[in-house]
């Protein structure tokens, strides 16, 4: 992992961003919504980048890329490195995700998201090779009783007991892959309720920290990049991130040596997302148990997003109608 360096002096966040940022989410919402059901997963991902893009670029802020779409070759996606806002302080490290849920929106399936974060700069750990990672993710409740290191038995036990509730009334949102097979047996053999998702553990893991959502838990191997993503929103929610590096095989397990990456390493929120200037949106694309997805209107649109800030712990729920004619006015831009 990259040295973390301290922000300098008047570079720390002095202000809400979140509400900026909503912006930014809200319009690579909506560029993703037009491909809803359309079955071109590829196209709805480009109209959310771009989308986001547009945005992204009026912060006020000196942003860098920590945790984009990939490399620089690789544009027109939001790369690693990529320097995004205006320019103006304060200094920091951007994460993205512009179409959490890429296939989900292609078929019309639920809780497909965009969503952003961003922290001091030095502060956002970069997983490298790391392409994924096993996680336990939940909200202030459990936030001490839970560890990655204990069998999923001993976690749903602690968090029913940390909730004053019977094991068999947890719910567990695990992703739905093979190389998770094992833990959802042994979830479902110790009573827990398994909630098995096709794509995207971010929504989720912020749904298991919000103590709104009916969601305790969100447990299993998903991405490293969205580890990073998920552990900022949930520390804004005062809860918790476990994760350990999942290396697929030998050849990464000594490309992350190489990278100074130790596999066996648990990671806790803070090793994730070092800061205290947390600033998190996200909006719904397609309708979840987050948030509502994007509703057509006959002059524009509907969205629905969540924006949190980690210092103040506030947490905003935003229903913005979009006027299509007005905003390509202003912005030069078509919506659709």
């Amino acid at each position: 992992m990259p040295p973390v360096s301290v922000p300098a002096t008047g570079s720390v966040p002095d202000r809400n961003l979140a509400l900026e940022l909503a912006r930014v989410t809200e319009a690579a919402a909506l560029g993703a919504a037009q491909w809803i059901g359309r079955g071109d997963k590829n196209a709805a991902d480009q109209a959310a980048v771009d989308g986001m893009r547009a945005i992204l670029d009026t912060v006020t802020m000196a942003g860098v890329v920590v945790i984009g779409e990939g490399e620089k070759d690789e544009a027109p996606m939001l790369y690693n490195g990529e320097e995004v806002g205006n320019g103006q302080s304060p200094e920091v490290d951007v994460a993205v995700d512009p179409l959490e849920g890429t296939r989900l929106t292609a078929t019309g399936q639920p809780n497909a998201i965009a969503v952003i974060a961003v922290a001091e700069r030095g502060t956002m750990f970069f997983p490298g090779a790391a392409v994924y990672m096993d996680k336990i993710a939940g909200g202030a409740e459990v936030a001490e009783a839970i560890d990655i290191e204990a069998s999923p038995e001993e976690n749903v036990e602690r968090a029913a007991e940390a909730k004053g509730v019977k094991p068999s009334e947890i719910s567990v949102v695990v992703l739905d892959r093979e190389r998770n097979g094992e833990l959802i047996s042994s979830l479902r053999e110790c009573g827990a309720k398994v909630m098995l998702i096709t794509d995207g553990d971010v929504a989720p893991a912020i749904a298991a920290a919000n103590p709104s959502r009916p969601v305790d838990l969100m447990m299993g191997i998903g991405g490293t990049p969205e580890g990073v993503i998920a552990a900022a929103a949930v520390k804004c929610l005062g809860g918790a991130v476990q994760g350990r590096l999942w290396p697929r095989n030998d050849e990464e397990r000594q490309a992350l040596v190489g990278a100074g990456l130790d596999a066996e390493r648990v990671l806790t929120t803070d090793d994730l997302v070092r800061g205290e200037d947390i600033f998190v949106a996200a909006t719904g694309v397609t309708d979840g148990a987050l948030l509502e997805g994007v509703r057509y209107t006959r002059e524009g649109a509907v969205t629905d997003s969540i924006v949190m800030r980690s210092r103040s712990g506030t947490v905003r729920r935003v229903q913005a109608w979009h006027a299509f004619e007005k905003l390509s006015k202003l912005s030069g831009r078509e919506y659709r």
